[in-house]
């Protein structure tokens, strides 16, 4: 979840349950991004969901603060109102330190192949399965259908973890692009983590992520604030 917090904002199919209906619209999103750390940093954050001409689809986040920079992307198609992830690519640098990832979903054959940082693995693979980008796509849908709780399953590491989130209630955020109702999600990481992640949505901008913060054991503190929507 870092990602979603330094780049991605966002930047969420469903692999437990599917009683909301997708919605895909096309837009691009703007938020000041802050990291405080042991060297702390704002910029900007971007996120774009576009379709391309053969009818798939693509999500991408990019941000920039000071000497770090992070993009991330998914390549996806939607079918049967489930997200099918074709192609998932990550980069993230930070000082002289880069971190890369893609992962290459085949369905015809049934696996997902990767090579992160040299280090490849295959996994097989069935539909509701997400990349780290892709589910973040359905978390919208699911919300405004009155889901409490949100789970989806991930390819992760070479392993399906599942993913987990929680509906905790709704607050008045104040953001750079206005002040909005929102409603509060949290990540449920299980008994015993220091790890703290919340997000909030905004119905009237139909369910588009406004803030989003993380706290990580150590104290350092993630947050996106929404600048502004086209």
């Amino acid at each position: 979840m870092r990602s979603l917090l330094i780049g991605s904002v966002i930047a969420c199919c469903s692999a437990i349950t599917s009683a909301s209906t997708l919605i895909l619209e096309p837009h691009r999103a703007t938020y000041t991004n802050r990291i405080d750390a042991a060297i702390s940093f704002s910029g900007d954050a971007v996120r774009e969901l576009k379709q391309r001409d053969d009818q798939s689809w693509e999500v991408s986040i990019e941000a920039s603060a000071m000497m770090a920079s992070i993009r991330e992307s998914s390549h996806f198609k939607v079918q049967d109102d489930t997200i099918l992830p074709l192609q998932y690519d990550y980069n993230r640098r930070i000082l002289t330190r880069n971190r890369d990832a893609q992962l290459r979903f085949d369905w015809d054959a049934g696996y997902v192949t990767t090579d992160i940082d040299d280090k490849p693995w295959r996994m097989a693979i069935e539909p509701g399965i997400h990349d780290k980008l892709s589910y973040q796509l359905k978390m919208p849908a699911d919300i405004k259908a009155g889901m409490d709780t949100l789970e989806y399953l991930v390819a992760d590491g070479g392993q399906k973890q599942l993913y987990r989130f929680q509906v905790t209630g709704e607050d008045e955020i104040e953001t750079p692009a206005g002040t909005f109702n929102a409603i509060r999600v949290e990540r449920d990481r299980g008994e015993g983590s220091d790890r703290e992640t919340l997000i909030w949505f905004a119905p009237e901008l139909n369910y588009l992520v406004i803030r989003l913060e993380q706290i990580e054991p150590n104290g350092n503190r993630y947050a996106l604030l929404l600048k502004g929507l086209d």
